[in-house]
């Protein structure tokens, strides 16, 4: 840990920090000087959301607090309007101001079913993947934004998956509802960035490559330590990448005075890394998308060469 302390002063709510991108975002805001508001549904208090995973949001704060970096994990069921309107008047008594909004939000894991077609697939998962996934992001920016604004602005994060060009067309091999969630992500992006373009906040979409969650992780049989082994039976995993990777990414758009120039598109990791040069934690910098275009999709031999 250490390095800049670039984001001294600001306060950070990240939504959606229980694991996987949005720990390594909270975890990487404080490192560089924000204060941090991890929020999600499980807890050591309140035990595990139906994700029905180990880790929590006290976990996270834990790490931050490892190092000396300042937060504090809120409980919040981002499906509950009033629990997030809570939140925001914590923030508000607490801090005084929000400077950066992450929207990590999802949950939906649980309820995909990506070999169904629309009507083969259970319509009470598939709304509750759009409610976790959409409406858990729309609650969020609706209660927050009045107090960005308030501050005299800031960035929002709208995490995602996939790229604009990767999105463009129906992704056949994640399920009909899923598909919707994420190209929805990057809607609420264009949309906010309009509604938001004479005003000092950011708006911008984010997607991390393969990314090596916890869950990935466990789903393999492998640690963070011998990722690699996992390449005997998923070859293609090699162009895989930590969740800090992203989030390094994240930390240097927020630090970013000129922030505005991206609004209302989509940044993969790889983006943020050629435009800032941050790093994966190995020093790599993995082109995941470009990759699963130009060789993945194709079917050609998993080579990562001139990709990382």
């Amino acid at each position: 840990m250490g390095g800049k302390k670039d984001l001294n002063g600001r306060c950070a709510l990240v939504a959606g920090a229980t694991r996987g991108a949005g720990r390594a975002i909270a975890v990487s805001l404080a490192e560089a000087g924000a204060y941090v508001y991890a929020t999600g549904r499980s807890s050591r208090v309140y035990g595990s959301s139906d994700m029905n995973r180990p880790e929590t949001i006290d976990e996270t704060i834990d790490m931050i607090h490892s190092f000396g970096g300042n937060g504090e994990a809120v409980r919040v069921d981002h499906t509950d309007p009033i629990q997030v309107e809570e939140l925001i008047e914590k923030i508000d008594t607490e801090k005084g101001r929000l400077d950066i909004l992450v929207n990590d939000i999802f949950g939906g894991h649980p309820f995909m079913e990506w070999d169904k077609k629309l009507w083969e697939h259970d319509m009470a998962k598939g709304f509750t993947m759009l409610r976790y996934g959409v409406g858990t992001h729309l609650i969020t920016n609706s209660k927050a934004i009045p107090l960005m604004l308030r501050s005299g602005g800031g960035l929002i994060v709208e995490m995602t998956d996939g790229t604009t060009s990767y999105n463009k067309a129906f992704r056949r091999n994640v399920g009909f509802y899923y598909d919707l969630v994420k190209a929805n992500v990057e809607r609420i992006t264009i949309g906010l960035a309009a509604e938001l373009e004479n005003e000092a906040i950011s708006v911008v979409a984010v997607t991390p490559g393969w990314m090596r969650s916890e869950q990935m992780l466990e789903n393999f049989g492998v640690t963070e330590a011998n990722w690699r082994d996992a390449l005997t039976k998923v070859p293609h995993f090699c162009i895989s990448e930590t969740p800090y990777f992203v989030a390094r990414g994240v930390v240097a758009l927020a630090s970013d005075n000129n922030s505005k120039r991206w609004s209302g598109k989509v940044l993969s990791s790889f983006d943020m890394a050629m435009e800032y040069g941050v790093t994966d934690v190995d020093g790599s910098q993995p082109d995941c998308w470009r990759y699963t275009v130009e060789v993945n999709d194709r079917g050609l031999p998993a080579d990562c060469t001139g990709y990382r």
